[in-house]
């Protein structure tokens, strides 16, 4: 099969596209044969060995596919050959099979095609979890996105509206901006003309916003954080700006509010039933037209570096996906 390999950590450009021995499931385990996969922002940090998981080299990056099981483990009782299915994997996704355990699989909707598959685990995993178990979000509360235009940040925008909140987004552009409208929101910050503090004040009346969920950092999060409402919850996602904050603790106790932390891989690993119910949920609102991944961009495997370069130069609008469709004999 093919696949993109990391086999030194470094930049995107340091990848290769190699032809490697099939992969054959064991004990509880299904083959995937990939049809896509999502390209998210750990992604770029994983293969420059900068994020907290770190698998071994050689490896192929790539952490949410989608595809059909074409092949079961010993053991293997509540999955079939020709299911179409969609699991959160951490690697070996740039690739055209994978191995995954069967405790691992959702079953994705049958309306659902594989690029759209692919792009839904991690954000829209992420985004509900953040929401719904950690920032506790309620309906009339208001919630501020942050990086509303990315992939993480236009799945909060469509959860926190179907969750009754009202959503105001912050970006980086109008193009970014624009899409978020369409996700859902109602008001809008473009952080790079308008100063974020000023804009939430006159928002909010000056009382600040519920929630906030935060997968950029840098200055960021203590300017929003400091916008917040008595008792407010600020989601600690991510940090695409390249820089973690460090916070004047003093400002949770003047604030009453918590600082929480978001970490979806590990919750899906830790709480998979719990997950379960979150995709449930999930699932039947993108049955029912209330959900509506965006994909910006499709690219085959051999062009991994270019969708990763994108994803690391803060150029994608919504998810890109890679497809093994153009590779397929």
């Amino acid at each position: 099969m093919l696949a993109v390999m990391c086999e030194e950590f470094g930049p995107p450009e340091d990848l290769n596209l190699k032809e490697i021995p099939d992969v054959t499931p064991g004990k509880g385990q299904v083959r995937i044969k990939i049809e896509a996969c999502g390209v998210n922002f750990p992604d770029t940090l994983i293969i420059e060995n900068k994020y907290q998981f770190k698998p071994d080299l050689p490896f192929s990056p790539g952490g949410e596919v989608a595809g059909t099981i074409d092949a079961l483990g010993e053991g293997v009782t509540n999955a079939k050959i020709g299911e179409k299915v969609m699991a959160m994997t951490l690697s070996g996704g740039f690739a055209e099979q994978i191995i995954v355990d069967e405790s691992a699989l959702l079953r994705r909707p049958s309306s659902m095609p594989g690029d759209i598959a692919a792009a839904f685990t991690m954000t829209y995993g992420t985004s509900m979890h953040a929401l719904k178990q950690r920032g506790r979000l309620q309906p009339g509360e208001t919630l501020l996105v942050l990086g509303a235009g990315g992939g993480v940040g236009l799945a909060a925008v469509e959860i926190g509206a179907l969750m009754g909140a009202k959503v105001i987004a912050a970006a980086s552009s109008e193009e970014k901006l624009a899409a978020a409208k369409s996700a859902g929101a109602t008001e809008f910050i473009n952080y790079s003309t308008q100063d974020l503090r000023t804009r939430i004040k006159e928002i909010t009346g000056g009382n600040g916003v519920d929630v906030f969920y935060d997968p950029v950092g840098g200055d960021m999060f203590e300017k929003a954080l400091r916008s917040t409402a008595w008792g407010g919850r600020g989601l600690v996602v991510g940090f695409a700006a390249g820089e973690i904050p460090k916070i004047p603790i003093n400002l949770a106790l003047l604030k009453g509010c918590d600082i929480v932390g978001v970490f979806w891989g590990a919750f899906r690993l830790r709480q998979t039933e719990l997950d379960n119910q979150n995709f449930a949920q999930l699932f039947a609102w993108y049955e029912a037209g209330k959900l509506k991944p965006y994909i910006s961009a499709s690219y085959p495997l051999d062009q991994a570096v270019v969708a990763l370069n994108a994803l690391k130069n803060r150029q994608v609008v919504g998810k890109v996906v890679l497809t093994t469709a153009a590779l397929e004999v």
